[in-house]
């Protein structure tokens, strides 16, 4: 009897453990997490900047401790009271490519990066920690975080940048939040930003597997106004006042639009409902970019704009990589390391992680991607995260999307 009493207890333990609810650990409301990343190629380091308390949380409730990829980085949460994990986030950041660059050898920088967690009933522990192109850990950061700390900043309960709903979810209280956000349009520009959100969300949800999940996606537009029009081209000297201070040649890449002023971003977002972030440029200057769990930018103005945004947000959201060969220096992809972007894979032998397609005979391995000629396999010739003009994503990539999405709204 005392053996049966015990196996019973285990039992509702167990049961108990997995039927944890986001209530049990946590508010409804987000603790936004402000860090810089500073060094070189030689030396990493990740330092607290503030800590944010804004009013509602807008990111998944289920499968907290689990992650959908492994990204270049990952924060996990800890209960301070008894170690375990209550939540994990993956992500990439624009310091983690700047230290593939050539720059990144002989001097030291610091960048922004800005995560959204729950937030916490209880003290928690974060630890935050980077990766390296062969999975390695190049810098960790393990803080204490106590939901009582007077320090906390409010955020989002008023002077809320205005916004309009431009696709509500059919459950918006478990659904995947979008927002884009005006950069470099004035007052008198607002009616054609929010025609280009209109064109971009068309866009999106004219490609698979978006246009049959399309009621899993709540997506706002944010109006803020910038000063001057357009964006900053410093290779031609030009430098505008616009509200996000983004520019073109990031890393001295002509066409690389990106903007460093995370934290200023996420306060023009503070107190709406967001998640992931499409930044909308003003811009003729075609270019774009996408990091993984942070935000994407796109240029509106040329013919390519569709395509550009739809690509940066399969990077952005899907955590996508490029399949496309650029140029074989300073390479993110190495042989001894399998990529965690689910459309790449270095082994062109064996379980391929796309294998169920390849049996079905709907994807092979076709060599050249993640900006490499060789080493480096994608799933097939064409696909929207290899050229503009191919008009769908391909099959390995539908598949990683709708598993993403299954993920949040499951």
């Amino acid at each position: 009897m005392k053996k049966l009493l015990i196996i019973i207890t285990l039992l509702i333990s167990v049961i108990c453990v997995s039927a944890q609810r986001f209530e049990d650990y946590f508010e409804g409301r987000t603790l936004r997490l402000d860090y810089t990343f500073a060094g070189s190629q030689i030396q990493h380091e990740i330092y607290v900047d503030e800590l944010v308390s804004l009013p509602h949380w807008y990111g998944r409730r289920n499968r907290l401790s689990e992650l959908p990829l492994r990204g270049n980085g990952q924060i996990t949460v800890r209960s301070k009271t008894d170690s375990t994990v209550i939540y994990r986030h993956s992500f990439s950041t624009l310091f983690q490519e700047w230290l593939a660059t050539y720059e990144a050898k002989h001097v030291q920088k610091s960048f922004e990066n800005v995560f959204l967690v729950p937030f916490p009933k209880d003290s928690v522990e974060i630890t935050v920690e980077l990766f390296d192109y062969h999975d390695k850990v190049i810098s960790s950061l393990t803080h204490l975080v106590d939901p009582k700390d007077i320090l906390i900043r409010k955020a989002g309960e008023y002077h809320v940048t205005p916004y309009d709903v431009l696709h509500q979810a059919a459950d918006t209280s478990h659904c995947i939040h979008i927002a884009f956000v005006a950069e470099g349009y004035t007052a008198d520009e607002m009616d054609h930003y929010l025609d280009d959100c209109q064109r971009a969300i068309g866009s999106l949800f004219n490609h698979e597997p978006f246009k049959s999940m399309q009621e899993r996606f709540n997506i706002i537009a944010l109006k803020p106004i910038s000063e001057e029009s357009g964006t900053s081209e410093p290779s031609k000297g030009l430098w505008r006042n616009t509200v996000l201070g983004s520019h073109f040649d990031t890393f001295y890449s002509d066409r690389y639009l990106t903007t460093l002023h995370l934290k200023h971003l996420h306060d023009v977002l503070a107190g709406t409902p967001y998640e992931h972030i499409i930044i909308l440029v003003n811009t003729e200057h075609y270019g774009g970019g996408g990091i993984y769990n942070s935000y994407n930018l796109s240029y509106t103005g040329g013919k390519h704009f569709l395509p550009v945004v739809v690509h940066e947000f399969g990077h952005s959201f899907g955590g996508l990589g490029d399949e496309y060969a650029y140029g074989n220096d300073d390479p993110m992809y190495f042989d001894d390391t399998e990529p965690w972007e689910p459309n790449l894979t270095t082994k062109a032998t064996g379980i391929i992680k796309w294998n169920n397609l390849i049996q079905e005979g709907k994807a092979g391995l076709v060599e050249g991607g993640g900006y490499l000629e060789k080493g480096v396999w994608r799933g097939c010739e064409n696909c929207r995260m290899r050229t503009n003009e191919e008009p769908e994503f391909c099959p390995v990539c539908q598949q990683a999307l709708t598993r993403l999405i299954d993920f949040y709204t499951k």
